[in-house]
């Protein structure tokens, strides 16, 4: 098998497993180096731990499959919130394997939380990206329109 993925190819999104790390760390790697940023390999390690831990519901990671290949993944943090007695999702982290973009596997990882929040009584999902990120706003612009909210962070770390 080549390493780019069949566009023809159905497209398989399920849970992240321990033995799936290696895909895991490629894409994660591409997805930092596209946002220029620098997280820590002990931070990635712990990610990682906690993606798996079964004991922590609160964040996990969806992969997706073309032809037995991990080509993307959603990371998400389940939170509590104070205007619903129900789970929100914040897809924190998302990425596609540069060889097999245009497959429509953003929208795959996007339908497939979309699914787990129907049937698991999740109130919304939720996730932000830069003004300037064209190609994820073409994708993003047709599950919803972004809000006017301006966000403030201050890093304590």
């Amino acid at each position: 098998m080549s390493g780019r993925a069949s566009a023809t190819a159905p497209v398989v999104v399920r849970d992240a497993r321990p033995g799936d790390e290696a895909a895991w760390r490629r894409l994660w790697d591409q997805y930092l180096r596209a946002l220029d940023v620098n997280v820590p390999e002990a931070v990635t390690g712990l990610t990682w731990a906690r993606i798996v831990d079964p004991g922590r519901p609160d964040l996990f990671a969806r992969l997706a499959e073309r032809d037995g290949r991990v080509v993307g993944f959603a990371v998400c943090v389940l939170h509590a919130g104070t205007w619903t007695p129900h789970p929100i999702c914040y897809l924190e982290d998302l990425r596609v394997d540069e060889a097999a973009r245009g497959a429509r596997i953003g929208q795959a990882l996007i339908e497939d939380l979309l699914a787990l929040a129907r049937a698991r009584r999740w109130s919304r999902v939720y996730w932000h990206t830069g003004t300037g990120n064209a190609a994820a706003r073409r994708l993003y612009d047709r599950f919803a329109r972004a809000d006017d909210v301006v966000r403030y962070r201050i890093h304590i770390d």
